[in-house]
């Protein structure tokens, strides 16, 4: 069940960034880098570090402006359950629970926070600052959290879902009430 918590809460960061949350959890490995993680281990490991390296400092300083923004969560929506499954399977270990299950469990999570986002990024025509080093922080935070204390990072994780859901509905509300047809008065 531990394994499922870690997963959780490396799937959850890579639902708020991509490379940044695989950057920092290869550099936690120290001198093994991305051995455990499922395809950027097949990669020469400069060639990973350079790659996420470059992503991460775009992902940090685009998402900082409207039209960084607006990119990005193109990139991200694509690429975040892809990203969710690959930090899914490296933190999960052998566990009991099937590889599959962890994998879909982890790239549904990463693309639900990611969804959400776009619904508020949308809603508020970009993102605030504060949201971005929020979300900056918590992408980290939950990357450090999966591999040293896995029960907190999928408590946070699954805190995360629960205002992912709340946030839903309060889009979906949002978008009725602006696709409503007026209601029109004869004069």
């Amino acid at each position: 069940m531990i394994e499922v918590l870690a997963a959780l809460s490396a799937s959850a960061a890579s639902g708020m960034r991509i490379a940044l949350p695989l950057l920092v959890i290869g550099l936690l490995q120290n001198h093994q880098l991305w051995f455990g993680v499922p395809i950027l281990s097949s990669i020469p490991a400069p060639v990973v570090f350079s790659i996420l390296t470059s992503w991460s400092l775009i992902e940090l300083f685009a998402s900082k402006t409207l039209l960084g923004q607006r990119v990005l969560q193109l990139v991200q929506l694509v690429f975040s359950p892809i990203v969710g499954a690959i930090m899914g399977i490296a933190v999960s270990g052998g566990t009991e629970v099937p590889s599959w299950l962890i994998v879909l469990i982890s790239a549904l999570f990463a693309f639900v926070l990611q969804i959400v986002q776009v619904g508020w990024f949308y809603r508020w025509s970009g993102l605030p600052l504060w949201v971005v080093f929020v979300q900056d922080a918590l992408s980290v935070s939950l990357v450090f959290f999966a591999i040293n204390a896995p029960q907190q990072g999928g408590l946070i994780a699954l805190i995360l879902l629960l205002l992912a859901v709340v946030s839903f509905k309060e889009l979906r509300l949002w978008y009725l009430e602006q696709h409503q047809p007026q209601k029109r008065h004869k004069s």
